[in-house]
């Protein structure tokens, strides 16, 4: 008998245990879902060269629920007051490249709507600090239903509070984020969402953009990884933004689709860890910023072909409860604004923006109707802000006056 026999038989059965034991591993926590288009990128990403200018597009998506965990009211409101009290103390004196502080984007709940919170965080924001956008959780429900929720609460959230953008036409413009990540129907379970067809509902009733991805390690994480896209509802299926037309790259968008503007997902080996870590952009108790996370983010390389100097960065957190406050309105926070500012004072080919969702999307739209122009004239590039919409109104008022 050949003497090689057994040997390549060993060697293939420790192969083949070796390859059943990764694939168990993917599985576990779900990386099977996005683990060879994150190896295609990484064998694909272009490499920037130390020469190239790089602006940053920083946005945080705060998941932001005060109610979480059915507390006390006391305990609600002073969730509320942590933000609106501490945001300004902490972050006023940090500027961007462009001299503005700080902006937080809070996705706010509307299944667990109290007016006085939605009060409180709005008058944060008409000081500069960010915007509110629409945040659901849902379960078994009708695309009927959806509609009639988000058209009632777009409404409140428009004429009551002042919030929320426009669209050219003058109707309210919403970024949403889905709650327990099940955009689209997209659990294999098919809990905590039941519309099968949730992309055209939220298209119809005003959203710009959805900023629910990455969901990783969820099972209802996606396919296309580190995109900013556009993806169309189908009937009758779920998950329908699993794949889609990247932004920047068709002549002109899918005339029913929806930009998903994703933030950034990789495996990395952290130093001093035990081994490889998924890189999901979450900020959190036990995931708190750091330069060397920033690093990973960059390497994502999110960002629109038209504008490969422009690298979007949009991360998410659920920065109402009193843990993750605790890094959100913490040390490790302000930290990580003054290493930004450290970073861009000593390299004068980076510059860092801090934005909103609605920003960010419209910059997206900028970098794809082949913009030029510095990041600060694309701002209100196409969904106008809420300060903008009311600064409008109020010149038409005194003009009609005269």
């Amino acid at each position: 008998m050949n003497p090689w026999i057994p040997i390549l038989a060993g060697v293939g059965a420790v192969a083949l245990v070796a390859i059943v034991c990764v694939t168990v591993a993917l599985r576990r926590r779900n990386i099977h879902h996005w683990f060879l288009p994150f190896l295609r990128q990484e064998l694909t990403r272009r490499r920037r060269g130390d020469q190239e200018t790089v602006d940053l597009l920083l946005c945080i998506a705060d998941h932001f629920e005060p109610s979480w965990g059915e507390p006390s009211d006391e305990v609600a409101d002073a969730r509320v007051s942590a933000w609106t009290e501490g945001y300004p103390r902490l972050f006023a004196s940090f500027r961007d490249s462009d001299g503005r502080p700080p902006r937080h984007t809070f996705f706010y709940p509307i299944d667990q709507y109290v007016p006085r919170h939605v009060d409180a965080i709005a008058e944060l924001c008409r000081r500069g600090y960010g915007e509110v956008e629409i945040h659901l959780h849902h379960d078994g429900d009708t695309a009927e239903g959806l509609e009639r929720t988000l058209r009632t609460f777009t409404a409140t959230f428009a004429e009551r509070h002042g919030l929320l953008g426009r669209h050219p036409d003058g109707s309210p413009a919403f970024g949403f984020v889905h709650g327990n990540w099940a955009l689209d129907n997209s659990r294999p379970d098919g809990r905590w969402c039941g519309v099968d067809n949730e992309l055209e509902v939220l298209r119809r009733c005003g959203c710009y953009a959805d900023f629910t991805m990455p969901s990783a390690p969820d099972p209802t994480q996606t396919k296309t990884i580190n995109s900013i896209y556009y993806a169309s509802g189908c009937p009758h299926r779920r998950k329908s933004h699993d794949s889609g037309v990247r932004v920047g790259i068709a002549s002109s968008p899918p005339p029913r689709g929806l930009m998903m503007v994703q933030g950034p997902l990789r495996l990395w080996w952290p130093r001093g860890s035990r081994g490889p870590r998924i890189e999901n952009g979450c900020l959190q108790k036990g995931q708190a910023p750091t330069m060397a996370r920033l690093l990973q983010w960059m390497r994502a390389d999110v960002h629109v072909p038209t504008r490969p100097d422009w690298l979007f960065v949009k991360l998410h957190t659920h920065g109402a409860t009193e843990a993750n406050q605790r890094v959100l309105l913490g040390s490790a926070m302000v930290d990580f604004h003054a290493g930004l500012a450290r970073f861009a004072a000593t390299n004068p080919r980076f510059r860092f923006h801090y934005v909103t969702a609605r920003e960010m999307y419209n910059l997206a739209k900028a970098a794809e109707a082949g913009w030029t122009g510095p990041v600060a004239g694309a701002l209100d590039f196409t969904v106008v802000s809420p300060s903008a919409k009311t600064a409008l109104a109020h010149a038409v008022r005194e003009e009609c006056a005269e």
